[in-house]
């Protein structure tokens, strides 16, 4: 099983579990820490993050900044492509086309799916993230490319 997709299950239905696992993720991608991302679910071929509304991810309008926004849809399309992709593979984000919908003004949770690709012919893979509010509306829309590619021995 995937290293990233085995500590998730191992930790997912513990108390504090979920929040364990996002720290860790954090910790190995010390960026992500800047939002304090939650992972809501995350399984091969979906995943689902969130982040709360708080001064440290506000602009000067009191709404949540377009890049925080970002960062979500980035570690969303980022680790449902880990857990999908088999291990002979490997992916890193080379483009990034964000819509911005509406202010964000609350909790935001984000979702990706990844379906019907075939790993051994894709080159670039279009990850497709909506980012909602606390009352269901989408308030970004997002498209990450990712290269695809063998592993080095």
């Amino acid at each position: 099983m995937n290293f990233i997709l085995d500590n998730y299950e191992k930790l997912k239905d513990t108390e504090g579990g979920k929040q364990q696992f996002s720290e860790f993720i954090c910790q190995i991608t010390p960026y992500f820490s800047t939002i304090k991302p939650i992972v809501v679910e995350l399984r091969a071929g979906y995943g689902k993050w969130a982040m709360n509304k708080s001064k440290e991810v506000e602009n000067h309008i009191g709404t949540i900044h377009a890049i925080a926004m970002c960062n979500l849809c980035e570690i969303t399309a980022g680790l449902t492509t880990e857990v999908s992709i088999p291990e002979n593979k490997r992916w890193i984000p080379i483009g990034m086309n964000v819509q911005y919908l509406k202010k964000a003004t609350t909790k935001l949770t984000a979702e990706c799916r990844i379906e019907g690709v075939d790993w051994n012919e894709i080159d670039v893979l279009d990850t497709w993230i909506d980012v909602k509010d606390a009352d269901d509306n989408i308030v970004v829309s997002a498209n990450i490319k990712m290269k695809i590619g063998d592993k080095k021995a």
